[in-house]
């Protein structure tokens, strides 16, 4: 500066105090003045307080003046030295400045020459944007869903990132919007840029992703772990399965880089922190326990100890709509095809419900491999391997379930027409699992068709003899069923009739292989009351068929010309493992037939217990669910608690369900 600041500050405060002392006096003099004359005390005081003020102000009005003087003097010098130094300084910073840039002149020159190209080349980049702008501005944007991605080899480790909103796990249930990212085999969010990241998921390799269709926001999806679970809604139904999908791939991408005993370790410390220690680890142990129990269970089925695709061993992953287990690799590669056409699951990971568990019982690698690779020896293809490289196993999975190109074909009445006398027919047999056969290995050509008066194509066992029983799969109830469905004319043989007729005939295999052939999964047949083959597989009294047809996307709402859903013909017929398998699926049971009457009236007047109280247990949390509004929590707990009891006594013991009047069933049909 100038001058120093401290006679600066020196000065400012000493013309506060004489700018005080001035005003002081001034008051002195006004007292003074004022002061009556017949009041001698008064003028005493006031001449006195006016002597000490005007003797003061004369003692600061000198400091003032000294003051104002010391400054003006070390004027006349000190800033004439100050601009001297300050002139030497900027001659020295020029000099100094000059000898630096010429010694970097070339660099100056190169970076002159690259501007002029980083100049033309954001000219050439304007043209396109302005391009691309003029054809944007030209689309439909009526729906806007931005395109979204994910990539598990991302290079910053973030696999997917965007906003999702997150459901509160306070007692208001609130959803608050966030950033979401996907980062080393995490899921974290933060509420702003800057803040710090929030763990929802610590270890994605010990939780599970699935849709949540059961509340009333749209495009939700929960995140399960261990410890808790985390409900999520996506802006878009595209933008929800991407996230899945994502979820699922960091999952799969994981599994590849540690082996699982690693996680199950994990998995255990990881336990829910509002249980004791001992309490936790007794729970590990017990979860670890039944995945293994599941495992050992669905492996023993023929051709499930190895991958379905690869011949992987010991594989660890299902894909629960077609019915086959796959090896880590195969299983992500299954992901990226979407829900549509593979549902992935881990075997020792997720929870499993019975029928889902009966399911993959039923089917099996051998069994659809029998279908889906009908056609790989006569094209003379080569499977891959476990150690085939990762695009080959992709390229022969896509070949294999999306264009299908292994499938034999079905027969048509031109395929069989020389040297024939007799009609040709066709019809389904009856798929039944006796004990001690459940997966039983797949025999020949002939187990998805039984032609009859048609040469079979290859030797087949022989038709057990028709008999009154009560099938392991079924849903309880003891009926005198027939062997095989009602013959058809095998000109009339399209994939809809024939998912159709397999659902009734409760043929997992065929009706496997009807959908393989493109089958419309809620085909209506408008030549038998517009019944679908989620009702047939009602109708045929299969538990395991509805579960089949439901994870291929059946519509459980659907209804027949008379007005009856699914959940209708259960509730008629007293099928009570149905009845818990709709509700557990979104049944509609409010819905009424043509005379009016709804599942629970029908119920009540079959004086089936069973199915009214699941009934009424799933309109009063229903209503429950009302009352606590969109917040509320997605279930009761007693509620969760008899439909579980009632899931597994429909598939481990269904003769304790067989409570319903045969007399009332057969006489609403």
């Amino acid at each position: 500066t100038p001058l120093p600041a401290c006679d600066v500050r020196k000065f400012k405060e000493t013309k506060k105090q004489f700018d005080k002392v001035r005003e002081d006096m001034e008051i002195s003099l006004v007292k003074n003045a004022q002061a009556p004359r017949h009041k001698p005390h008064e003028v005493e005081e006031a001449t006195g307080t006016l002597t000490i003020t005007r003797k003061c102000f004369r003692h600061l009005a000198l400091d003032y003046v000294l003051q104002i003087n010391v400054l003006q003097a070390k004027k006349k010098f000190e800033i004439l030295d100050a601009m001297l130094s300050f002139m030497h300084a900027q001659y020295t910073f020029f000099q100094q400045g000059y000898s630096l840039l010429h010694e970097i002149d070339p660099y100056m020159k190169k970076l002159a020459t690259e501007l002029d190209q980083l100049v033309i080349d954001s000219a050439v980049e304007k043209r396109e944007m302005e391009h691309k702008h003029a054809l944007i501005q030209q689309r439909d944007f009526s729906y806007d869903d931005s395109k979204v991605e994910f990539n598990v080899d991302a290079p910053n480790g973030v696999v997917m990132e965007g906003y999702l909103f997150k459901r509160a796990s306070n007692a208001f249930k609130t959803w608050n919007r966030r950033w979401f990212s996907i980062q080393n085999s995490q899921l974290v969010y933060q509420k702003k840029l800057k803040d710090v990241l929030t763990v929802v998921v610590e270890d994605l390799r010990l939780c599970t992703v699935k849709p949540c269709e059961d509340i009333e926001r749209r495009f939700c999806f929960e995140v399960v772990s261990p410890s808790k679970s985390c409900m999520l809604q996506a802006d878009s139904e595209k933008l929800r399965q991407a996230w899945i999908q994502a979820v699922q791939a960091s999952i799969a991408s994981a599994y590849r880089e540690s082996p699982d005993s690693c996680y199950i370790e994990r998995l255990d410390r990881t336990a829910s922190p509002s249980t004791s220690s001992i309490d936790s680890a007794t729970d590990s142990r017990e979860r670890s326990m039944k995945g293994e129990s599941i495992l050992q269970r669905v492996q023993s089925i023929p051709g499930n100890d190895q991958c379905c695709d690869c011949g992987q061993a010991d594989p660890r992953w299902a894909s629960i709509n077609l019915g086959i287990l796959l090896c880590i690799e195969c299983s992500g590669i299954h992901r990226s095809l979407g829900v549509h056409c593979s549902k992935v699951r881990s075997l020792t990971l997720d929870s499993w419900e019975p029928e889902l568990l009966k399911l993959m019982c039923e089917l099996g690698n051998s069994t659809m491999n029998q279908i889906y690779e009908a056609q790989c020896e006569a094209l003379g293809l080569k499977k891959p391997t476990a150690g085939s490289s990762r695009q080959d196993k992709e390229a022969w999975i896509k070949v294999k379930y999306v264009e299908k190109k292994f499938l034999r074909k079905l027969p048509t009445g031109e395929a069989l027409a020389e040297n024939e006398r007799k009609p040709r027919c066709w019809s389904v047999k009856k798929w039944s699992i006796r004990n001690g056969e459940v997966g039983a290995p797949w025999q020949s050509s002939t187990w998805c068709l039984c032609h009859w008066l048609i040469p079979p194509l290859s030797p087949s066992p022989p038709c057990p003899s028709p008999e009154c029983e009560v099938s392991e799969e079924s849903s309880g109830e003891a009926e005198i069923e027939q062997e095989a469905s009602d013959l058809e004319d095998l000109r009339e043989l399209h994939p809809g009739l024939l998912i159709y007729k397999a659902a009734q005939a409760r043929n997992l295999p065929v009706m496997a292989e009807a959908l393989a052939h493109g089958a419309e999964v809620n085909w209506v047949n408008d030549e038998d009351e517009n019944k679908t083959p989620l009702i047939q597989a009602v109708m045929g009294g299969s538990l395991i068929a509805c579960e089949f047809l439901l994870q291929n996307g059946a519509d459980v709402n659907q209804r027949d010309i008379r007005g009856r859903a699914p959940l209708h013909h259960a509730t008629y017929l007293g099928h009570t493992g149905q009845v818990c398998l709709f509700l557990k699926r979104g049944a509609n049971q409010h819905a009424v037939d043509e005379d009016g009457q709804d599942p629970l009236s029908i119920a009540v007047q079959a004086a089936n217990a069973d199915i009214v109280t699941l009934l009424r247990l799933a309109r009063m949390n229903e209503e429950m669910r009302e009352a606590e509004g969109p917040f509320g929590q997605p279930g009761d707990a007693t509620y969760l608690d008899i439909f579980r009891e009632f899931s597994h006594m429909a598939s481990n013991n269904p003769e304790k369900l067989n409570r319903r009047s045969l007399h009332f069933s057969h006489s609403c049909r």
